[in-house]
C-alpha cells in the first residue's frame, strides 16, 4: 500500500513539529553539555570564524562543525535566546519525524504513518532529545533519515521502481551525519542496512545501493572540511579519528561507565508508556505476510545493531541510542494497526498518547524545578553592573554558559593548574581545554594561565569580575578578605577592584599585562 503527501498530511507533520518546539525555550541551558556546545556556537558567531569551532578561543575538535554552524546561524538570525540555541536538535528531530512519516505513508498507508508519527513525537525520550542542545539528536535524525531513504531505495529497486533520488538523499544524509558527529553518521546506517539485507538474503541489492554518484556526493559534502582542518592543523586527522573516534570508543577511562545491558532497560523506561506495546508489536511481526526484504525486519534489526554497537564500550551515554526511536515508533504503530485489523481502538490509544504527552511536559517542568545547575541568574547580575572594558575571569573551573548569557565577544582567561603533569587522563573540562591548547599554543598561553598569577592579572585592571567555585577563596588569602558579590549553589562571583586588592596585600608586585606569556606552555601536539 502506498500514499502520497497532501495538504492534510503536511499539516499533521507541522503540528507534530510545533509540539516538539512547544517548550523549546522554557528552561535555561543545562550544564555542562548545553552550555559548552552553545558556547562554541556563540564564539563562532561573535568571532566570525565559521571555518572551525573554538572553545574559549581555542580550536575544539571533539566533534565536527555542523551543529555549531546551524546554532550560530540561528543565534545570528533570532538573537541570544535559549529556544534559538536549540534549533539544531529540533532540526534533527524534524528530519527523523519527516522521513519516518514519509516512509510509512508510502509503504504502509495513512493509518500506520499517522500512528507512527504520533508515537514518535510523544515518546518522552524523543521529546526531550528534540529540545536538548547537544549533538545527539541532530546526528540521530540524520542516521534515521539515511537508513529510511536507503532502505526505501532498496525496496524500490527490488520492485523495479525509481530509487536513485531516494539513494541520493541517503548519501547526503550520511555525509551530513559525518559532519554532525563523525564516522557513526555513515557507519551505523551502513551496518544496519548490511545486516538487514543479509538477514533477508538480499545482499545482491548492495550492488545498487553502493552507487558511484552517491559516493561522489558523499565525499563532496563530507570531505572538504576534514581536508581543510588537516592542512591548517597538522595532526588533526590523528586527533579526530584515531583518538576521538576509535580510542575513545575502545578505552574505558571516559564518562559514565555502565554495564553491557544498560541500554535496553533505559530505552524501555524512557519511551513509556509506549514501550508497553512492544511485545504486541513483536507478536504481530511474527505473522508478517510481506515478501522479503521485509520492513518489520528492518525495524527490529535497526535498534538491535545500534544498541549492540554502543553497548561494546564501557562508557554509555543515553543520548547515543536516540537513533533507535523512529524504528520503535514504527513497530508499535504498525503492530497496533495489525492488532486491530487496520482500525486501532482510538479511545485506548488516544489515552496512551495523552499520558505520554503529560509525561513529556512533566519531565520539562521537573527539570525546571529540580535542576539548579545554571549560571543564568549570576550572569544577569554581572551584566547589570559590568562595564564593557571590565574583564571576566574564571578560576578553578570553566563556566560554559556564562559567555553566552553575558554576550561576551572575547574569550575568558581561565586560571588553574595547567602543568602537563597535573592533567588527568580522564575526560574533564581541564583536559578538554589542554587538548584544545595543543592546536594553538601561543593563544593558549594567553588564556590558560597558572592560578598563582591570578592576583597579577586582577591588579592590572581597575575592575575585574571573577567567577569561581564556592570555597575556592580559602586558597587565596586576598580573596578570603573580600566578600563575594553573590553566590548561587556552588558558584561565587567577585567584583574586584585594584584598590581592594591592594588593601588586602594582593597587589604587592607591579602588575604586568604580558605575564600570561610567562605561564608554562601547554603540551605540544603529538
Amino acid at each position: 500500500m502506498s500514499a502520497g503527501w497532501n495538504r492534510k498530511e503536511a499539516g499533521l507533520f507541522l503540528l507534530a513539529l510545533a509540539w516538539l518546539a512547544l517548550t523549546l525555550g522554557v528552561r535555561p541551558l543545562a550544564l555542562p553539555d548545553e552550555g559548552r556546545y552553545v558556547g562554541v556556537a556563540w564564539e563562532m558567531l561573535t568571532s566570525g570564524n565559521w571555518l572551525y569551532p573554538t572553545l574559549d578561543g581555542l580550536p575544539f575538535f571533539h566533534k565536527p562543525p555542523l551543529f555549531y554552524w546551524i546554532t550560530a546561524a540561528s543565534l545570528g538570525v533570532f538573537g541570544t535566546h535559549e529556544w534559538a540555541a536549540r534549533l539544531a536538535p529540533l532540526f534533527g528531530a524534524g528530519i527523523a519525524a519527516f522521513t519516518l512519516y514519509g516512509f510509512a505513508l508510502r509503504q504502509k498507508g495513512e493509518t500506520v504513518a499517522r500512528w507512527s508519527l504520533l508515537i514518535l513525537v510523544t515518546q518522552p525520550f524523543f521529546f526531550g532529545g528534540a529540545q536538548f542542545a547537544n549533538l545527539d539528536m541532530l546526528v540521530a535524525g540524520l542516521i534515521a533519515s539515511t537508513i529510511l531513504l536507503a532502505a526505501e531505495a532498496g525496496l524500490n529497486a527490488e520492485r523495479h521502481k525509481p530509487y536513485k533520488g531516494l539513494l541520493a538523499g541517503a548519501y547526503l544524509g550520511a555525509a551530513l551525519g559525518v559532519l554532525a558527529k563523525g564516522l557513526i553518521g555513515a557507519v551505523l546506517p551502513g551496518l544496519v542496512l548490511v545486516a538487514w539485507l543479509a538477514w533477508n538474503r538480499r545482499l545482491v541489492l548492495m550492488r545498487k545501493l553502493v552507487w558511484l554518484p552517491g559516493l561522489f556526493l558523499f565525499l563532496l559534502v563530507a570531505a572538504p572540511w576534514f581536508v581543510a582542518m588537516q592542512l591548517r592543523f597538522p595532526g588533526f586527522l590523528n586527533y579526530f579519528f584515531v583518538y576521538q573516534q576509535f580510542q575513545r570508543f575502545a578505552e574505558s577511562g571516559f564518562n559514565n561507565p555502565m554495564p553491557f545491558w544498560f541500554y535496553p532497560p533505559a530505552i524501555l523506561l524512557l519511551i513509556l508508556p509506549w514501550s508497553w506495546w512492544l511485545p504486541a508489536a513483536w507478536k504481530q511481526t511474527r505473522l508478517e505476510p510481506e515478501s522479503k526484504p521485509t520492513i518489520c525486519s528492518l525495524m527490529w534489526i535497526w535498534p538491535a545493531v545500534i544498541v549492540g554497537f554502543f553497548s561494546i564500550p564501557s562508557s554509555k551515554l543515553v543520548g547515543y541510542v536516540l537513533p533507535v526511536l523512529p524504528a520503535l515508533a514504527y513497530l508499535i504503530g504498525d503492530g497496533l494497526v495489525r492488532k486491530w485489523g487496520g482500525a486501532p481502538s482510538p479511545r485506548l490509544l488516544k489515552g496512551f498518547a495523552t499520558v505520554a504527552g503529560v509525561v513529556c511536559l512533566s519531565a520539562i517542568a521537573a527539570n525546571n524545578v529540580f535542576n539548579h545547575k545554571t549560571n543564568r541568574g549570576l550572569s544577569s547580575l554581572i551584566a547589570a553592573q559590568r562595564q564593557e572594558n571590565e574583564p571576566v575571569m574564571f578560576l578553578r573551573n570553566q563556566f560554559f554558559d556564562m559567555p553566552f548569557y553575558l554576550g561576551l565577544k572575547e574569550p575568558v582567561a581561565i586560571f588553574d593548574d595547567w602543568r602537563p603533569e597535573s592533567m588527568s587522563k580522564h575526560d574533564n573540562w581541564r583536559k578538554v581545554m589542554s587538548d584544545a591548547g595543543e592546536f594553538d599554543p601561543q593563544r593558549a598561553r594567553q588564556l590558560l594561565i597558572e592560578h598563582t598569577r591570578l592576583a597579577h592579572f586582577v591588579c592590572s585592571h581597575p575592575v575585574s569580575w571573577l567567577v569561581a567555585p564556592t570555597g575556592t577563596e580559602v586558597e587565596y588569602p586576598y580573596l578570603k578578605q573580600i566578600a563575594p558579590l553573590a553566590t548561587y549553589q556552588t558558584t561565587a562571583v567577585w567584583r574586584l577592584t585594584r584598590s581592594e586588592m591592594s588593601s588586602t596585600g594582593g597587589c604587592r608586585q607591579t602588575p604586568s599585562d604580558d605575564l600570561a606569556d610567562k605561564s608554562p606552555p601547554p603540551r605540544t601536539p603529538g
